[in-house]
């Protein structure tokens, strides 16, 4: 650019004398007008006639990113600038790279696209970017070739060949030097790892090199010795050794371990009004006597920081200061706390929100203009946002405006919350079973749910409607009711309900909430034609009553997610207190039993159980534990209904087993006889949970169920399955694929291999 303005100002510089500008023309603009051109010129009629002016007018032209070529003329007094504008995209194709569109939208990631003007620098960064893509997945030495196409006058088309080049797998890991720790423990945490064996699978070690990940690589390596005390580890960049004829590679690591070192004496120094360091050095998880974790005191770190800012210290800093005693391997640590000024909310700002409006989420956002910075206000409201089940994404950032004021940034990413919902399973009585529901659990962005679904299976006919509004006027009311029209046929009876419920709830604290109600049944069941058409039989499923009921329920919740939550705790408690009314069996078939429908009690609790491993292990594996439990009490001359009892099996409970089969029997000593249900039941589920592809929003769980169900106690029968789950977020709504083997299933019961369900939670 400077020899072309060099070379413009040799022919002209000479005649720049005395004279005055008469007259600025510009020719072969496109992109700019000319009012705006002389904006960028700043040079006006009648200014003199100035080379270092006309030169940086020049140059501001070049800045402006829309020009190939710039230079001026000068007839007397008359400036004439000539432009010869950059052509312009007119498309992108990328070939060689992946399927459908995923090299150009990795450009477009980097701000190359279609109608973009043609630029050499932005070019070159683009190969630069697909070469580093290619790298991270293993390709060695891919070239990328660019080839540019005419498009008609001022445009042209850009192809980006690619050629990948080879995967080089790993073949062995030498961590030469290394004897205090494994091999295993060394390779853990690195992101080039040797080959498993069947590597192809999926969740196994491919092997292939990450080539943009090998310069760090070593400092993980480092960082896995100080998680263990090794302070004065050395560990040398890796060495990759390629044998392009196999394309196999060893990388070696120089190590040099040094010593071990313990905690010693651990200490805080702040001077803030309202922290006690007594009681903050008590809550440290790095104490002394334990072998120095580095990971540890990055967790003590913020925890003192998360302690300032709530506070009001937004901008708090914690530096650990370590004084290494190298003869007694001992490391002294002083954490320093500084302050920096107490911050105030000045405004919230959301964004991202295309349908759900404002107010609805200010409803879980704990701070507000006005208010002192707290970090666990912070925390909470990102976790309460993410509970709603309203968005893909949250995120919460300060932004500073003065030295003690700044705007909370709410940048949130809405999911789709209009479902249309399906489930169901195959056994070997139901067979095929599908259902389906619409549903919105955030209406027009209201935060209002509301349901409308049904049951096409064939062996029931479900409809039901529900509304609820968690967030009467805004306040910490909710209200909600139902109304359903329910025939199942069980595996002995059939069940034929109206029903309907009304609550009203209320949260109390930040994550308690309770609700009463009252709901109404009209129930009418009848044996099925195939059962043991005995008189136990009729006596046990032919039920016609009325019941009206006032419920109860209490519950704790501070999970960060609805739907795949990675920390916290679900737990709640629920009553029933249920009158029956009706004709019962005895009476119309004249047994003269005085034993009649009367009332009972129900109560039923639930726990969750939610830690995410990945602060630990740099790796999303989510740990889950799930139980829940349930018992009904009743008069001993009171007949407790076929529909009021319990069963187990199936989503929910024990998986591996058919929906409601587990249940006691009229005859314990045929596994054939007819199932009566239980008075209590009981079940627990342990689950491991990683990614299977980020992209999808898919995961799998590996999981172990354990149920138990009596009439008089819980262990009466027992039921244990194993299996794996693959988890989708699918734009229908969540999606659950169960693979499940009963691991303890006993004479006449009824497993299954495989259910699905979706929009399940808990």
């Amino acid at each position: 650019m400077l020899k072309k303005i060099a070379l413009s100002w040799m022919l002209i510089g000479s005649l720049l004398l005395a004279q005055k500008v008469t007259q600025i023309k510009f020719e072969g603009l496109a992109h700019l007008s000319p009012s705006v051109a002389l904006e960028i010129a700043d040079i006006r009629v009648g200014d003199q006639m100035d080379s270092a002016k006309i030169n940086q007018s020049i140059k501001n032209f070049f800045e402006q990113g829309y020009f190939k070529d710039i230079w001026v003329d000068k007839q007397g007094g008359v400036l004439i600038y000539h432009f010869e504008e950059k052509v312009a995209i007119a498309n992108i194709q990328v070939k060689g790279y992946g399927s459908g569109d995923d090299g150009e939208k990795l450009l477009q990631s980097i701000g190359l696209k279609k109608g973009d003007l043609y630029d050499d620098a932005r070019i070159k960064k683009a190969k630069k970017t697909l070469i580093s893509r290619l790298e991270s997945q293993g390709y060695y030495d891919t070239v990328v070739d660019v080839t540019t196409t005419p498009v008609g006058k001022g445009s042209i088309s850009v192809v980006f060949d690619v050629n990948k080049g080879e995967k080089i797998k790993i073949k062995k890991l030498n961590f030469i030097g290394a004897s205090e720790l494994s091999k295993g423990d060394l390779e853990r945490d690195l992101a080039n790892q040797e080959e498993d064996f069947l590597g192809w699978l999926p969740f196994l070690n491919s092997g292939d090199v990450k080539v943009d990940q090998l310069e760090y690589d070593a400092y993980r390596v480092k960082d896995t010795y100080m998680k263990h005390g090794y302070l004065d580890a050395y560990v040398s960049k890796p060495l990759m050794r390629v044998d392009y004829s196999s394309y196999s590679a060893e990388i070696d690591y120089q190590i040099k371990e040094g010593v071990r070192y313990r905690v010693g004496e651990v200490s805080i120094a702040q001077d803030i009004e309202g922290l006690d360091s007594e009681d903050l050095t008590s809550d440290l998880s790095l104490r002394k006597g334990h072998i120095f974790n580095i990971t540890r005191m990055r967790k003590d770190m913020k925890m003192l920081q998360e302690a300032a800012g709530n506070l009001g210290y937004a901008y708090a800093k914690v530096s650990p200061q370590m004084r290494k005693n190298a003869e007694e391997k001992i490391i002294n640590l002083q954490y320093i706390i500084q302050s920096g000024m107490k911050v105030t909310i000045n405004d919230v700002l959301i964004s991202g929100n295309d349908s759900t409006k404002d107010r609805v989420i200010r409803r879980y956002i704990y701070l507000a203009p006005g208010d002192s910075f707290n970090a666990t206000d912070l925390k909470d409201s990102k976790r309460a946002l993410g509970r709603t089940g309203f968005f893909e994404k949250v995120d919460i950032q300060s932004q500073r405006i003065s030295a003690d004021k700044i705007n909370l940034l709410v940048k949130v990413k809405e999911t789709a919350t209009g479902t249309i919902s399906a489930g169901g399973g195959y056994g070997s009585y139901e067979g095929l079973m599908l259902n389906a529901s619409v549903s919105d659990k955030n209406i027009f962005g209201s935060g209002i749910n509301a349901s409308l679904g049904f049951d096409i299976s064939a062996i029931s006919t479900n409809y039901n409607v529900s509304f609820v509004n968690p967030k009467i006027w805004d306040s910490m009311y909710s209200l909600g009711f139902s109304v359903y029209k329910k025939e199942y046929e069980y595996i002995d009876y059939t069940q034929d309900q109206l029903g309907g419920s009304l609550n009203l709830g209320r949260q109390f604290f930040r994550h308690v909430y309770a609700s009463v109600g009252a709901g109404y049944v009209d129930n009418q069941s009848t044996i099925n034609e195939d059962a043991n058409d005995t008189y136990f039989d009729a006596l046990l499923y032919n039920d016609q009553y009325q019941k009206t009921s006032l419920f109860a329920s209490l519950k704790f919740d501070n999970t960060d997610d609805y739907y795949t939550p990675r920390e916290g705790m679900i737990a709640a408690v629920n009553f029933e207190y249920a009158s029956l009314d009706g004709d019962d069996f005895n009476a119309t078939i004249g047994s003269g039993e005085e034993n009649g429908y009367g009332e009972f009690i129900k109560a039923s609790g639930k726990f969750g159980l939610y830690y995410g491993l990945n602060d630990w292990i740099d790796y999303d594996l989510i740990l889950r534990f799930k139980a829940r439990a349930t018992m009904i009490e009743s008069g001993d001359n009171e007949k407790l209904p076929i529909g009021e009892k319990l069963f187990m099996g199936g989503i929910g409970s024990v998986r591996g087993y058919d929906p409601y089969s587990i249940s006691p029997l009229i005859d314990p000593n045929d596994p054939y006889s007819s199932r009566k249900g239980g008075k209590k039941r009981a079940s627990a589920t342990v689950e491991a949970s990683i990614p299977l592809s980020e992209a999808a929003k898919m995961r799998v769980a590996f999981f172990y169920d354990y149920g138990m169900i009596g009439e008089d106690s819980f262990n009466e029968i027992t039921r244990s399955s194993a299996g794996a789950v693959i988890e989708w977020q699918s734009a229908f709504g969540p999606i659950n694929l169960v693979f499940a083997q009963a691991l303890d299933d006993k004479i006449g019961d009824r497993t299954s291999t495989f259910e699905f369900s979706m929009g399940t939670k808990f």
